[in-house]
């Protein structure tokens, strides 16, 4: 059944300087960009009770009014796949996603995702603030991307944990394989990320983009390639990706950002979130989850200490 799609944003300080149809394409990655244009030309979107060209440069706390007519989305199927739940309680879960499993539906993919799974389990018991493909998600991994996410079982919920990582209070660190010996042991880069200018399934560091913060730290040192541990301060798409890629060291088998593919077979990027400090709003008690590498770390650990 066709659906339409209500929803009302106002805009926080992060979101600002960017077009509308830009902020419309990442609030809502399962439709695509003409379709966005065409709605906001047509009058089904308003910023401040006002129509606006797509082009439109968004300031700090304008109300965007989204009523878009016939996006064709249906609600995902429950589908009883596995989940390797780390934490659970009456608000909210921590769920290990496999590398090759995408977070949630898409336009073209709709079953085998993440959010399948979690509504099977949770019998459809989750927060709906994030849109009819992406019921309990808070924040995502990329498809090929394994690791720790937190799922919020109601709308409360979903709310205290989106205002804890918007005032940067979730703590969420990565281990990545790259490519190329890095200079220091640590560091930082501050650079804005945004949507590349002509490869819309890219994303690039812009100077109109959102800014964005990663912190490595080196683990281990191997002949052409190095084992970082990643601290992100910003969660943007392909954040880590984009950064390393940027530095002139792309994770390993990423082919998109530019890595270098190792003999050793893996989903794709050679990447995990393994660590998530956050504060539940059932108890509201700090806790630390951590795992140890997944199959695709340790694949490629094995070979690279192979070749020492």
């Amino acid at each position: 059944m066709n659906q339409n799609k209500i929803e009302t944003f106002v805009i926080e300080p992060e979101d600002a300087n960017i077009r509308l149809d830009t902020f419309l394409a990442e609030v809502y990655p399962d439709i695509s960009r003409s379709f966005i244009q065409k709605q906001i030309k047509s009058g089904c979107v308003t910023v401040n009770n006002n129509t606006v060209k797509s082009s439109y440069v968004l300031k700090p706390d304008d109300t965007i009014f989204a009523d878009f007519k016939d996006t064709r989305a249906e609600a995902p199927a429950a589908q009883n796949i596995a989940l390797d739940i780390l934490y659970e309680d009456n608000d909210m879960l921590v769920v290990n996603k496999p590398a090759g499993m995408l977070t949630h539906p898409t336009s073209t993919e709709k079953t085998d995702t993440l959010v399948n799974a979690l509504l099977y389990y949770t019998n459809s018991q989750l927060s709906d603030c994030n849109g009819i493909l992406r019921p309990g998600i808070v924040h995502r991994l990329d498809r090929n991307t394994s690791g720790l996410l937190m799922i919020a079982k109601n709308n409360d919920s979903y709310n205290f944990l989106k205002t804890q990582m918007q005032e940067h209070n979730v703590v969420k660190k990565y281990y990545a394989l790259v490519c190329g010996n890095l200079k220091d042991d640590a560091g930082t880069i501050n650079e804005p990320i945004g949507r590349h200018k002509t490869k819309p399934e890219k994303m690039a560091v812009s100077p109109d983009g959102k800014p964005s913060v990663t912190h490595y730290r080196v683990l281990e040192r191997f002949n052409g390639y190095t084992l970082v541990d990643i601290n992100l301060e910003t969660g943007r798409t392909h954040q880590i990706r984009v950064h390393m890629s940027y530095i002139k060291h792309p994770i390993v088998n990423d082919t998109l950002y530019g890595g270098t593919k190792l003999p050793v077979k893996t989903q794709e990027q050679v990447l995990q979130a393994y660590s998530l400090k956050f504060i539940s709003p059932f108890d509201q008690k700090e806790h630390h989850i951590e795992i140890g590498f997944d199959d695709d770390i340790i694949k490629t650990l094995n070979y690279l200490r192979s070749k020492k």
